[in-house]
């Protein structure tokens, strides 16, 4: 498989469907998975943050991995979601998890814990010697407290066979700046942020791992290539007509954004597992006007 080609473009953080009382909502979870793949998107990554994978454990994560697999069929290549701020029980996880029809894995940096640049460069060289899949590190220190430097990032990739790209979510253009010009040639970097992969594009990075691309595949996904092909004319529009209701799926957290879009578009219910919560009654009336507005052609 060619790593490079798999992964350009536009991966999508899917969302995981709930029913009213908690459960995985199964017929809905078909539904979606249907419309993403139709969207056009290059891939999908199950069970990462947007999927509120810190609510779902055990044989219930294996049964999310095995039903996307079983359903999607080959349709379309797969990511899983597997990370944690205990490098042994990752490791664990890599080694026990069954991954058939899987092409990746992306794992996020350790969280919480708050390890120093060396922790966080041997936790992803434990994993590099125990996964069995390709790796795609994450830095998303919003969420871990903690940021992967340029310096770090780039030792893990020439150090650690196995990790073939970063999801580069830090907001930090000055870093990911750094990686883009010095990272080796067949290392890439993934945009994690919506808003600004229209610029990382146009410095050489690879394509996003989206969360507005749950709702909006098909086009969101046309602008990823129009970047990914040089034809910024025609990226720039798609990218400033979903600019705004995507700052505002992450107003009041995420997934809860996205799955208020998602329930208005009648694809799943707008429903989670605690902690998260539904966006407030003000800001879900805000998502509506901005997805009416979004829905009418450029």
């Amino acid at each position: 498989m060619n790593l490079q080609k798999t992964f350009s473009g536009t991966g999508i953080a899917i969302v995981t469907p709930f029913t009213e009382d908690g459960a995985i909502d199964w017929k809905a979870f078909q539904g979606c998975l249907d419309f993403w793949i139709s969207g056009g998107v290059e891939y999908l990554v199950v069970l990462g943050t947007t999927g509120e994978s810190a609510t779902i454990h055990g044989e219930e994560k294996q049964a999310v991995f095995s039903f996307v697999q079983e359903y999607t069929a080959g349709r379309i290549p797969l990511v899983a979601g597997i990370g944690g701020n205990d490098t042994q029980e990752v490791v664990h996880a890599l080694t026990h998890f069954d991954l058939t029809g899987y092409s990746a894995i992306l794992s996020v940096s350790p969280y919480y814990n708050k390890p120093n640049q060396e922790g966080i460069f041997q936790h992803y060289k434990l994993i590099d010697q125990h996964t069995p899949l390709p790796i795609i590190m994450y830095n998303v220190p919003g969420r871990t407290g903690q940021s992967i430097t340029a310096a770090t990032q780039l030792r893990v990739a020439k150090e650690c066979k196995s990790v073939f790209a970063t999801k580069e979510a830090s907001g930090n253009m000055d870093l990911m700046m750094q990686l883009l010009r010095d990272k080796p040639a067949d290392f890439m970097v993934i945009s994690g942020d919506d808003p600004i992969t229209l610029p990382l594009i146009a410095a050489g990075a690879a394509g996003v791992i989206s969360v507005v691309a749950n709702a909006f595949p098909k086009e969101f996904s046309e602008m990823v290539r129009y970047c990914l092909s040089g034809n910024f004319e025609k990226a720039r529009p798609l990218h400033n007509k979903y600019l705004e209701i995507t700052g505002a799926l992450f107003t009041e957290g995420s997934p809860a954004g996205i799955k208020a879009v998602l329930a208005e578009m009648g694809h799943c219910k707008n429903t989670f597992r605690m902690p998260v919560w539904p966006v407030s009654a003000s800001h879900h009336e805000k998502l509506k006007l901005l997805l009416n507005q979004v829905r009418n052609p450029l």
